[in-house]
Order: C-alpha cells, then structure tokens, then sequence
C-alpha cells in the first residue's frame, strides 16, 4: 500500500495540474452516456490533437508521445462505438473517418511537422460541433 501511495505522490508532485485534468476527464466520462459522451471524447480527442501539434513545435517529445497515444485510444473508442446495424452509412462513413485519422496521426507521429495534427484537430472538431447541434436539437 505505501508504494502505491509513493507512486500515486510523485507522479501528482511531477505535474499536479495534469493529474487534476486526468481526474476530472475519468469523472466526466463515468457520467457521461450517448450524446454526451461522444462530445466528451471529441473534445478530449481534439485538445489532444492541438497539444501534440503544440509539442511538436517545442520539441517536446514525452508529451508528444503521451497526447498521440490518447488521440489514437479515442478514435479507436469512438469507433468502437459505432452502431452499424442502426447507423448504417453514417456509421461505415464515421469508422473510415475514424481509420483515416489515425493513420495520419500514427503517420504524423513519426516526424516533426505540427501540421498533420492540427488539421485532423480542426476536422475532428467541425464533426464535434455537428454533434453538439444535432445533441442540442
């Protein structure tokens, strides 16, 4: 239990603001459900898209990593999410989608170019708004 408490100490020391923000994004998604959640997931999705870009820019590599891993386990939730019986088409488009953009990601991962990540960032996100107005409806 003490090195357990030890971990949990040093890691929250090392970055609390960031530990704060993992807390807050698993109580959200606990409560979240339909709608609510997909929102959820772009959101966090697109943030994480826009501060892998940032980490490009200012060489910072461990961030990079840690922002590219949680993009790429978003879309990966977001399709498994998918109703194809109920969705149909709009889901076949969604999951390619999805595919697409991981492969840009995972493809953008291995350079140094923000760019790539800024713009699957900025289509992530008009699909995002597109949610909240049919959710809003």
């Amino acid at each position: 239990m003490e090195q357990g408490f030890v971990t949990y100490a040093s890691t929250l020391m090392r970055d609390p603001f960031a530990t704060y923000r993992q807390i807050d994004a698993v109580g959200q998604t606990a409560t979240a459900d339909g709608p609510a959640l997909v929102q959820l997931l772009y959101k966090e999705l697109v943030a994480a898209l826009r501060a892998a870009a940032w980490a490009c820019e200012k060489r910072k590599f461990a961030i990079k990593s840690e922002r590219i891993t949680r993009a790429t386990a978003i879309l990966f939730a977001l399709e498994a999410g998918l109703d194809f019986e109920k969705g149909g088409q709009v889901s076949e488009t969604l999951a390619r989608l999805y595919g697409g953009a991981r492969k840009t990601v995972i493809n953008a991962s291995l350079g140094h170019d923000p760019q790539p990540f800024r713009d699957s960032a900025d289509m992530l996100d008009e699909i995002a708004q597109a949610w909240r107005t049919a959710s809003a409806a």
